[in-house]
């Protein structure tokens, strides 16, 4: 199965995804020590992997920042990203998924498709990157490929299509069948590579089944496939591969491989399998029109990453066009400023490499740009471009950090900055009521990381709040024909607007219409042109202000509709800023004399306990005001599955411990709001 390609085809950008504890870090590690990037194999629970390089990733035993690494394999070049699994650290992937073009999903043996390996999944839905599947762990008791198959399926909703058969089970997994090339895959105990031989008579039925299944579907997926199976009955090797690649690039299906990351089984193939099907910067279109994969294009680049160390500020360039050197000049058309480019970096998680140019396809940490932010746009300053950055989730749990000393609240609000910069996805605001700094991240392992680096990184002493929860209100019954005349004279110009809105809560056709924008929708019925449409616009920015704050609390209004029906102008005082005024003032009348409900952030919790604790599980999560939305039981333990107000979760870990002797763990995962209990 493996091949060579050019310099532009040989390149393979990935990233490795999964649920918490499926495998990520340690399938990365082994894919680094068999392409001879590395040479002794490191281990998740001894802190010992190069993925896992911070301390904080060492002793909690997760991944926390998404890692960069590059290995070569069949002469290809493989760049990979290492994500979190945990969901407080979902951002990360976020941004990760933004620059990759293919990835392989990790899925434990035993527990399938788990709910963070759902969240990832549709993450990657959402951005269209091509994956290939690792079933995992297949060396443990109860690990089954056929029902961790089922459950991409029924889950995950796709097309999985398995071309490996197990040898052996459980503790006595040992190899592979290819079902593409029909030969078996050994690896005996102790040894670091495999070894390659006939099919076992024993299984020989069983894999032409499946090989004979395996093609029934891909015919009926694939034009060029089908016409050959009419054909001849079967596949041959060439066309089979190539369908399977095909289908793998347009997403129609999934080539599903196993084994055994910790055991080092199944590794070889997958790599084989990552530059077979995975594609290639080339095989994508053009990133934006007439800039394709070219190291000969305009350059064009987008910043995914920040990172601070103590050398200096590097920032992760995703290179989709052109070429850059070093001492190039580059414009961040983000900020709107060039930036020079000292250095380029190859890097291999927290080590580097120096290079003297970075072409299209190529994942590199420049130094030198000193504005540039997660999101950024680099391109060519006599060829602008501006690519749309990932999207930052909005925080749910906020803390108040303060010095313990007073000379140390400058560096404090230095360091909080930097946190922000390097995560997008934590906020730092003072509170204008209390005058405390508030730090706002996706959950509570998110904020005790970030509070963590303070103290490490930064040497700093600081207190730290109890944790609060981002509430929100929305419109329960609205007001409709509320008039609204904003009139300012105070020497020259004056300024006149005057609005008739309508609003009410949204509905389920009115976020069909607007999918991008589902918390707020604008409407403007106004005929005759009594209000022109650049004043329309302003009404809508005016409202958009007005939704900052609401009236229960000063949270933020979300699912309304707001339709602007009536009008009137002045021939000379009304203008764009009066009808944004009028806008933002109408509305918060509107919304003083409507109906509203506090909402608060819900989290889909999944437990898993021993039969034996159920009771006890089911009354705390009761006594947390949490609905049960399934329970199933396998082999001695239950898997219960609810739906939790997210202020009721903090401390929830110690108290489950407890309860169960530590035997229980949970996860979650947002899943929006509800109304306040």
């Amino acid at each position: 199965m493996r091949t060579t390609g050019n310099a532009r085809t040989a390149v393979r950008n990935l990233g490795i995804l999964a649920h918490v504890d499926a495998g990520k870090t340690t399938l990365t590690e082994r894919f680094l020590f068999l392409t001879g990037a590395i040479h002794k194999r490191g281990e998740v629970h001894d802190g010992t992997t190069v993925t896992d390089f911070d301390p904080q990733e060492r002793d909690r035993g997760i991944t926390i920042s998404a890692a960069a690494v590059s290995c070569d394999w069949a002469g290809h070049r493989l760049n990979l990203i290492d994500t979190p699994g945990h969901v407080d650290f979902s951002d990360e992937v976020e941004r990760a998924l933004r620059v990759l073009d293919g990835a392989v999903a990790v899925f434990d043996g035993v527990a399938g498709v788990e709910p963070q390996s759902e969240s990832v999944w549709r993450q990657a839905d959402r951005h269209g990157v091509p994956r290939i599947a690792f079933v995992n762990k297949l060396d443990r008791a109860g690990a089954d490929l056929d029902t961790a198959v089922h459950s991409l399926r029924t889950r995950l909703g796709t097309v999985p299509l398995p071309v490996q058969l197990p040898i052996g089970s459980e503790a006595a997994f040992t190899g592979v069948v290819d079902l593409v090339r029909m030969r078996a895959y050994a690896w005996p105990d102790g040894a670091d590579t495999c070894t390659e031989g006939p099919v076992p008579e024993e299984l020989r039925d069983e894999a032409a089944r499946r090989r004979r299944r395996l093609t029934e579907t891909v015919a009926e997926l694939h034009a060029a496939a089908l016409e050959e199976y009419c054909e001849l009955g079967t596949l041959t090797e060439p066309t089979l591969a190539a369908a399977l690649r095909d289908l793998t690039l347009s997403g129609e299906a999934v080539v599903v491989l196993c084994g055994s990351a910790y055991r080092n089984r199944g590794i070889e193939p997958l790599l084989d399998a990552v530059v077979a099907y995975l594609p290639a910067p080339t095989d994508l279109p053009p990133v934006r029109g007439d800039r394709p994969a070219d190291p000969e294009a305009p350059f064009t680049a987008l910043a995914f990453k920040v990172s601070a160390t103590p050398t200096g500020r590097l920032t992760y360039l995703r290179v989709y066009a052109g070429t850059i050197r070093k001492g190039d000049t580059v414009l961040d058309t983000t900020a709107r400023r060039s930036e020079r480019i000292a250095r380029i970096l190859r890097v291999q998680a927290d080590r580097t490499t120096e290079a003297d140019r970075a072409v299209a396809g190529d994942i590199v940490a420049v130094v030198g740009p000193k504005a540039a932010r997660a999101g950024a746009t680099l391109c060519a300053p006599d060829a602008p471009m501006l690519l749309e950055p990932p999207v930052s989730a909005d925080p749910v749990v906020s803390v108040a950090v303060e010095a313990r000393r007073g000379l140390d609240t400058e560096r404090l609000a230095a360091a909080l900055a930097r946190l922000a910069e390097e995560d997008p996805s934590l906020v730092v605001r003072t509170d204008p009521e209390s005058g405390q700094t508030v730090l706002s991240g996706l959950g509570e392992l998110h904020l005790e990381v970030a509070v963590e680096k303070l103290r490490r990184a930064q040497g700093l002493e600081v207190t730290v709040g109890r944790p609060r929860v981002a509430y929100r209100e929305t419109v329960v019954r609205g007001v409709t024909g509320l008039a609204y005349r904003h009139v300012k004279q105070d020497g020259g110009a004056g300024q006149f607007a005057h609005v008739v809105i309508d609003l009410a809560p949204l509905e389920g056709a009115d976020r069909e219409e607007a999918p991008g924008a589902p918390d707020f929708v604008f409407r403007s019925t106004v005929t005759g042109g009594r209000v022109p449409q650049e004043f329309v616009r302003a009404v809508e920015a005016g409202c958009r202000d007005a939704l900052a704050e609401g009236p229960l609390g000063g949270h933020p209004v979300t699912g309304v509709r707001v339709t602007l029906t009536d009008g009137a102008t002045h021939v000379k005082d009304s203008s764009e800023l009066a009808f944004r005024a009028a806008g933002r003032f109408a509305l918060r009348e509107a919304l003083r004399t409507s109906e509203l409900a506090l909402l608060e952030p819900v989290a889909e919790v999944t437990v898993t306990v021993p039969d034996s604790a159920v009771g006890s599980v089911l009354g705390d999560l009761s006594a947390r005001r949490g609905r049960v939305t399934d329970s199933t039981t396998r082999g001695g333990t239950a898997v219960l599955t609810a739906t939790v107000p997210l202020a009721e979760l903090f401390g929830y870990a110690s108290r489950l411990r407890g309860r169960t002797q530590g035997r229980g763990t949970f996860t979650t995962r947002p899943s929006g709001y509800a109304p306040a209990g």
